[in-house]
């Protein structure tokens, strides 16, 4: 079965980012990135697709990577040498446990089968492995203004892509033993495409915050990679020192060469 993610889908997301409306999603989504992956500890860590936002930018893992289809354009903020391109995201190259932690933004949205996805970073990460997924709310002001855009032809987020709720991404998770760790929304401007008006509806994040949480447009998810039957004794990181970890020399290679 083929799962690769609809070529079209991943070009249109890209160029929206560049958007007023869009950046001011990614700006939101840069900052509660950093403030997530900060602390997060191990040895290798993994985003997959987006270039145009550095989801490992505050982690302080030696060993970082961007998967993706093709080669990022210069400017997309992340390091070409690190990048390992990939022909389909439900076949990452790397080895079983062997990566600490994967961010997803919006990369679940436009797979075709985002579930398998989902199954191939479950299979790369380590026990008590994190993965933090970013997705649009569909249960937002956004998600409805979407639907009517599909509805009249003037659609307000790129067209191609199946917004997840969070109980159904939950259910995803749990099913695949991932524990939901923490979450937040954000974005709670309503769907305005200039600078000006979003400006203006400033006031309305931290009352967003306030009165209506699960609303916001963007949301992202932290979760763990939970293994019964097993326990862990002191820092995950400190079993295996980073050079024994398995599937690192697929993606070492190849930064060599860069």
């Amino acid at each position: 079965m083929d799962h690769r993610l609809p070529e079209k889908a991943i070009i249109a997301l890209g160029p929206w980012l560049e958007t007023p409306v869009g950046s001011y999603v990614r700006a939101w989504q840069q900052e509660s990135l950093d403030m997530l992956t900060a602390d997060i500890f191990g040895f290798n860590a993994m985003q997959v697709g987006l270039p145009q936002i550095n989801a490992l930018q505050a982690n302080r893992m030696p060993n970082k990577w961007l998967t993706d289809t093709h080669l990022p354009k210069d400017g997309d903020g992340n390091d070409s040498s690190r990048i390992v391109v990939v022909h389909d995201f439900a076949e990452l190259p790397f080895a079983s446990q062997s990566l600490d932690l994967v961010v997803l933004p919006h990369v679940l949205e436009f797979a075709e089968e985002p579930h398998q996805v989902l199954r191939e970073v479950e299979r790369v990460l380590i026990p008590e492995g994190q993965v933090v997924i970013c997705g649009f709310n569909p249960a937002s002001l956004w998600g409805l203004r979407q639907v009517t855009g599909r509805l009249t032809g003037k659609h307000f987020l790129p067209q191609n892509g199946e917004f997840i709720s969070l109980p159904r991404l939950k259910d995803w998770l749990k099913l695949l033993n991932m524990e939901v760790n923490r979450g937040h929304f954000g974005c709670y401007a309503p769907p305005c495409m200039t600078e000006k008006w979003l400006t203006r509806f400033d006031f309305m994040e931290e009352a967003g915050e306030r009165w209506w949480p699960y609303l916001g447009a963007v949301y992202i998810v932290q979760a763990i990679k939970r293994v019964r039957g097993m326990r862990l004794i002191g820092p995950a990181w400190t079993k295996k020192p980073a050079h024994a970890r398995q599937g690192v020399p697929v993606a070492n290679r190849i930064q060599k060469h860069k």
